[in-house]
């Protein structure tokens, strides 16, 4: 605290801006000015200080000229100075240009370049040196050219700008157009400005921002790529590769206007990896899980954990160098249109690098969207055809690596990048891993030891022997009643390894297959020299896991229709099974079938009272969102959450909730 009091003593005297400055806090990272208070509340609730910023440059305190020595980098020399995040009151467009295209030589300056160099003769140098290097300096000319005569806002700012906004909310390039030409319309007439979105784009595609299309088979069977891309039908089904909606008077398609029917949009990750270096800002970062992580055993970050441990055992050389990207994937579908009712699934492929500290590795802004698979429907198996543009890179990245320019050193380096393991939902685990995830057989750990039982009456596997992972003196596994009316006293199941699974698919032959009959395809990720050596290639969501768990926790308890898995097929799957006799169903002499109540069951009043109490709670700002608007009182139902408010109603909420409504021996541990 005595810290935090001098440092807020210290930026203030010396704050050009008064009443507000430059938040150091681990989260901000020297990124956003903010009023005093706010930055003494950021650096006493928990965020702290950014960790190595102990020479406080970017609020007033001079520097000491002399060098400091990287420990990592032998030879290699950075001023503090150099480590710190530019903060410019500018629109920071010159200095993005420079973070694009890596242009860091000594003479080259914002404006120009020094020692009476003539621009022409310097700007004809650069492009026989480096085509970025021509890219740049005629954007550079672009940001120094006015929109108009009365404005100092420059021509490429405003478009970046103004395409921004459309990005952020979301118009499309119609509406787009339409407000370009009505800004043309009230600018003068010696402004700039494109006419249309297409103007734009074209513009701005010397940034880097294009992506590539990929024609695609309708059935997923194939990419129109490479040796593949001038084929007009699919190798293997035989479907054409265009759409027949648009024919010539003799009936035929003319080659002009023909459209693909499936369009693949890869985004590719080596430049974007690149720029990760390039830009101040997370330059000095991308080292921070060898340089500056707190290695004290407690697991932060998944540097920490063992997957990370035995892969730099097995790849040394990889881990020598700490600028090395690891990477993890995500990828699940989703609806992109507003009518939810819609039967329509786009996938997205989502690469996190995880170098950069947890504060910054886990926002959106270092999120790298990699590949968009188009619908109609989910690509299932198939994904992997999606995938091989992506495998690709990942092959270069770790076989040959790519020159980067390593701003934080001032030199080229060769980086590489490796793919630690997949996090998705257990259907897309089973998608990306090949194991099916449906059936007899679902685990894909357990593998033909997984436990399954079909109730014939829920028509649903059930998967039992959870037990076996419990202690071997556990009294949970002599308990007959409370579990499947049998003792369990087996083993837990071992995990098989890469080499162990390389061999089960060697000589493996894609086929239809039956549910529960285990591989159905040999993943593209086996592609990858080192998939077979990672301890965990596939991670489950967890959160996404949990909200399925509460919602039919909460539809049972509250015995919401259609929710409630409390219903006559469980009660005939028990009597059947032989378990739970008082549950058994009855009929009466009415002739009428009853089901007995659980000790569960809740009546009304109970329920209300338990919805009464989560409506009435309130949590700090920005802990969870108001999970009572989600609540009908009336009806005694819940639904429409979240996932990280089932999070919160699970572990917070409802353990203190149900102590009014439900028996101890349902509550208590």
């Amino acid at each position: 605290m005595d810290g935090v009091e001098e440092f807020m003593i210290f930026s203030a005297a010396n704050s050009k801006t008064k009443g507000f400055i430059v938040c150091p806090c681990k989260k901000c990272c020297l990124g956003v000015t903010l009023r005093e208070d706010v930055v003494y509340d950021h650096l006493t609730s928990g965020a702290g200080i950014l960790e190595g910023y102990t020479e406080w440059v970017m609020h007033g305190e001079q520097v000491n000229p002399s060098v400091n020595k990287d420990p990592i980098f032998e030879g290699s020399t950075t001023s503090p100075t150099d480590r710190m995040p530019t903060h410019d009151k500018s629109s920071g467009m010159q200095a993005m240009l420079r973070d694009v295209f890596a242009m860091h030589n000594d003479q080259l300056h914002y404006g120009g370049f020094d020692m009476g160099i003539e621009a022409e003769a310097v700007e004809e140098d650069i492009a026989d040196y480096d085509e970025n290097a021509s890219k740049f300096y005629a954007l550079l000319k672009e940001d120094d050219r006015p929109l108009h005569a009365n404005t100092k806002h420059s021509k490429l700012g405003a478009i970046i700008c103004l395409y921004n906004l459309k990005c952020m909310g979301g118009w499309s390039n119609t509406h787009f157009s339409l407000l370009l030409e009505f800004i043309n319309e009230l600018l003068p007439t010696d402004a700039h400005l494109p006419n249309d979105t297409y103007q734009a784009k074209k513009y701005l595609k010397d940034l880097g921002l294009e992506y590539e299309k990929i024609s695609a088979c309708r059935n997923d069977c194939m990419l129109f790529w490479k040796e593949n891309e001038k084929l007009d039908k699919c190798t293997m089904c035989n479907m054409s590769r265009w759409k027949d909606n648009i024919t010539d008077e003799d009936g035929s398609s003319p080659i002009s206007k023909r459209k693909p029917f499936k369009v693949l949009r890869w985004f590719p990750l080596i430049p974007r990896l690149q720029r990760l270096f390039m830009s101040q800002h997370t330059a000095t970062h991308m080292k921070w899980h060898a340089v500056e992580r707190t290695k004290d055993g407690v697991l932060r970050h998944p540097a920490d954990g063992e997957a990370w441990k035995s892969f730099d055992a097995h790849y040394p050389d990889f881990a020598k160098d700490p600028r090395n990207v690891r990477l993890g994937l995500s990828s699940d579908g989703f609806n992109p249109f507003g009518n939810m009712s819609t039967a329509h699934s786009t996938w997205l492929v989502l690469l996190v690098p995880y170098n950069l500290p947890p504060w910054m590795c886990m926002k959106q802004p270092y999120f790298m969207l990699s590949l968009i698979i188009p619908g109609p429907s989910s690509p299932r198996m198939n994904i992997d055809v999606s995938l091989q543009p992506l495998v690709t890179e990942l092959n270069q990245l770790w076989d040959v690596g790519v020159q980067t320019f390593d701003v934080s050193l001032k030199k080229k380096f060769m980086l590489r990048a490796a793919l630690m393991w997949t996090i998705n939902d257990l259907p897309a685990y089973g998608d990306l891993s090949g194991w099916s995830t449906k059936g007899k057989k679902a685990c894909p750990c357990c593998m033909d030891s997984t436990r399954s039982m079909w109730l014939t009456y829920g028509r649903k596997q059930c998967y039992m022997g959870h037990r076996r992972w419990l202690p071997e003196d556990h009294i949970w596994r002599k308990n007959k009643r409370a579990f499947d009316g049998m003792e369990e006293m087996g083993h837990p199941s071992s995990v098989p390894s890469g080499d162990e699974i390389m061999k089960q698919l060697q000589g493996f032959v894609e086929r239809p297959r039956s549910e529960g009959e285990g591989w159905k395809k040999r993943s593209i990720f086996f592609t990858l020299p080192y998939w077979k050596d990672n301890e965990l290639r596939h991670n489950l969501d967890v959160m996404h896991i949990e909200k399925n768990v509460v919602d039919n926790i909460i539809g049972t308890l509250l015995d919401i229709k259609g929710k409630t898995k409390d219903n006559y097929e469980a009660h005939q799957d028990l009597r059947k099974l032989g378990l739970r006799s008082a549950l058994h169903p009855f009929t009466a002499d009415n002739n009428k079938t009853y089901l007995p109540a659980a000790n569960f069951t809740m009546t009304k009043t109970e329920k209300y009272g338990f919805l009464k109490v989560i409506s009435d709670v309130r949590v700090p700002d920005g802990y969870a969102s108001n999970v009572s608007r989600c609540l009908k009182l009336k009806e005694c139902s819940i639904g429409g959450m979240k996932s990280h408010d089932s999070h919160i109603l699970m572990q917070q909420l409802m353990p203190i909730a149900f102590r009014g409504s439900l028996p101890k021996k349902v509550v208590g541990p």
